[in-house]
């Protein structure tokens, strides 16, 4: 049986962990508007701790995904922006992002009935 190359290529596999860390399309949405520093970051996402952001965002810039640089003149600190090649990712994250506003609750409802299955085995 012949592998499916979909499934076989590693740059399916290298997208697919792209999305698999949560916080990787968080960020990368939260960034769709233009530079922003981290505690603005912080703010726009909520619920991310600061370690939690710099490792998403060392991760992510790494992947070439996201540019660090030195804050505007006269500002202290880093902002992060999305590089060209992180914004190509914006179009597949909002189209997951509907997909999850329009199925979510089946979902939900789905992980809730298999859970009260579980708990009564």
């Amino acid at each position: 049986m012949t592998a499916d190359p979909f499934l076989a290529d590693c740059r399916a596999r290298l997208a697919f962990d792209l999305l698999a860390n949560t916080w990787n399309a968080v960020v990368v949405w939260a960034l769709r508007d233009g530079p922003c520093r981290p505690a603005g970051l912080r703010r726009r996402i909520g619920g991310i701790s600061s370690k939690v952001l710099t490792e998403t965002l060392r991760r992510l810039q790494a992947d070439g995904l996201v540019e660090r640089r030195a804050a505007e003149p006269g500002r202290s600190g880093v902002e992060y922006e999305l590089t060209d090649l992180g914004r190509t990712l914006l179009e597949p994250i909002g189209a997951f992002g509907v997909w999850a506003f329009e199925h979510g609750d089946e979902v939900a409802a789905a992980r809730e009935a298999a859970e009260r299955e579980e708990g009564a085995r």
